[in-house]
């Protein structure tokens, strides 16, 4: 893995595409001038949002919140070059695409799929971190959380793009979580912590794990059924000119590429979304932690639905705690053993519910919460909503509700969602810039691996095809179901898949090198997020003093 992957020593026939096109001078600028604007449009829309609700600002703080974006952003925009290029490997390789062409086209259909995202993967990142850093996100031990996982999944993206591997940002994200997680555990002093979420992980890395089986075997599948019922063998046969394909099959391929672009961006994008909001939570808590644009009119039903579950949390068996700090202590440390079937459990849960209904009523909406209020409310709903979702899926617990009383907790737990977890448009958009502009850079390393040193032959139309849509499928399937899945991981395990079903066989010293660093990739980046947090939290405790 320390040197650049070789070629494969067979010849071929086919005629491989020209990868040393360069963007016109204009189109230089372009980049330059939008990449500036996204940066711009970035700063001036946390002016507007804090100003508008009275925050401000020391220009300390707004330093510290510049540089963390611009890693959060720099982590997109390395995915962009790093995973994208495997996107558009099939339609280079194919000349259904030029180079320069085909990347712009990604990068567009990138930033449309970060538009487009619900939002559901990003928050399924952030529940592996440990509860107490997410909860006081602005503490030393929370800048240090997000700067040490997002500074190693770039060394790591980085380290694997210079040797030209096809590796997962998703696993060297995921494994930078872990890797806090697990440090923050063994560097805490006192018994209420808590480290990685174990369950939640769990259901990450087996989407993460068999979304490529799933890409191999359906690409395979796929080639076979196509070479069964569409017969025409320029499918089948690698291109022996530069020509464009024909213009059915051409479209097809600019179809597919496309798509998983596109699906790219809804899934990848949202990674970073949920960091950057932690990273505005913690500097920016007034403008960011509730979601002021929750109309007013929607309180009343919000506040019902509080009552509404704290009295089915009241009939359960236990009293509730003598004060709202104890629930809060009985809930964090419920959630860190994930142990919620308790008499405590159900008590604290009561008394928040109705606490946090109480105060918002009292406020009238969430747009009107004081700055001094905010951090608690956020927290409080946070504590509520996470452990009402283990409550409806812990099996005992579930034997002591009714199927009505299950429906009114999960009502509940969607008003504290729509009031918590939310992604402003500017975010969006700015994510959506870093992660289409980088597309369009460093892409020639990724896109040699995938289109000459998967297979041992060119890459034929039909492989290109068959690879693409599972590819696309399988992660739009994920994005449906909130689950990040990785990219670069479906599309080379659907080429390998197409290569064996077209008879091409495949180079294995590519598929080892590629193992060898998929497998390395969660461990290395778990160190490497796990050292970087100590010495992080070593620094900035000593100058931030908590």
């Amino acid at each position: 893995m320390a040197t650049t992957l070789s070629a494969a020593s067979s010849p071929r026939a086919a005629r491989g595409p020209r990868l040393d096109g360069h963007l016109h001078p204009a189109g230089r600028w372009i980049f330059l001038a939008v990449l500036v604007g996204a940066l711009g449009y970035a700063g001036v829309s946390i002016v507007s949002d804090t100003a508008e609700v009275g925050e401000t600002l020391a220009t300390g703080v707004f330093l510290f919140l510049g540089l963390a974006l611009l890693i959060a952003l720099g982590f997109e925009f390395v995915n962009g070059f790093h995973d994208t290029a495997n996107a558009v490997a099939t339609v280079i390789y194919t000349h259904a695409m030029p180079a320069p062409l085909a990347v712009v086209w990604s990068g567009f259909f990138n930033f449309l799929g970060v538009l487009t995202s619900s939002g559901a993967v990003a928050y399924s990142i952030i529940t592996l971190l440990p509860v107490e850093l997410i909860l006081h996100v602005g503490s030393a031990g929370g800048f240090a959380m997000i700067f040490a996982l997002l500074l190693a999944a770039v060394l790591w993206n980085l380290a694997t793009w210079y040797v030209g591997l096809p590796n997962s940002s998703s696993h060297a994200l995921i494994g930078s979580i872990l890797g806090v997680g697990l440090a923050n555990q063994l560097l805490s002093d006192t018994g209420g912590t808590s480290g990685v979420d174990w369950h939640q992980a769990e259901k990450v890395l087996s989407a993460l794990l068999v979304s490529p089986l799933i890409g191999f075997g359906g690409a395979l599948l796929l080639l076979l059924v196509m070479k069964r019922f569409l017969r025409d063998p320029k499918l089948y046969r690698a291109p022996d000119t530069g020509a464009p394909p024909p213009r059915g099959i051409r479209a097809t391929l600019i179809a597919t590429c496309t798509a998983v672009s596109f699906a790219h961006g809804g899934n990848d994008g949202q990674k970073g979304m949920g960091l950057i909001m932690l990273i505005l939570i913690g500097c920016a808590p007034t403008a960011y932690a509730l979601n002021r644009t929750v109309p007013e009119s929607a309180t009343p039903a919000f506040v019902q639905q509080a009552r509404a579950a704290q009295a089915i949390f009241a009939r359960q068996p236990g009293p509730e705690p003598t004060s709202i700090d104890v629930a809060r202590t009985t809930v964090t440390q419920g959630l860190a053993a994930r142990r919620v079937d308790t008499p405590a459990m159900y008590g604290a849960l009561s008394a928040l519910s109705r606490d946090v209904g109480d105060r918002l009523e009292s406020y009238g909406s969430l747009g009107k919460v004081p700055a001094a209020a905010t951090p608690n409310l956020r927290g409080d709903m946070y504590l509520v909503l996470d452990a009402s979702k283990m409550v409806v899926a812990d099996k005992g617990a579930q034997g002591r509700f009714t199927a009505r009383e299950i429906d009114g907790i999960k009502g509940y737990g969607s008003a504290l969602e729509r009031g918590t977890r939310f992604i402003p448009l500017w975010v969006k958009v700015t994510v959506a810039i870093a992660l289409g502009l980088g597309t369009m850079v460093g892409w020639r390393r990724i896109v040699v691996t995938v289109g000459e040193r998967i297979g041992k032959t060119h890459l034929t139309y039909g492989m290109g095809m068959s690879a693409e849509l599972m590819t696309a499928a399988t992660i739009l399937l994920a994005e449906r179901f909130g689950m990040p899945v990785s990219t670069t991981h479906i599309l080379s395990s659907g080429v390998a898949g197409a290569s064996v079903a077209n008879g091409a066989g495949l180079q294995w010293r590519t598929i080892r090198n590629m193992a060898l660093a998929w497998v390395m990739t969660l461990p290395a980046a778990m160190l490497l997020a796990g050292t970087l947090y100590w010495l992080l939290l070593t620094v900035l405790r000593t100058t931030m003093g908590g």
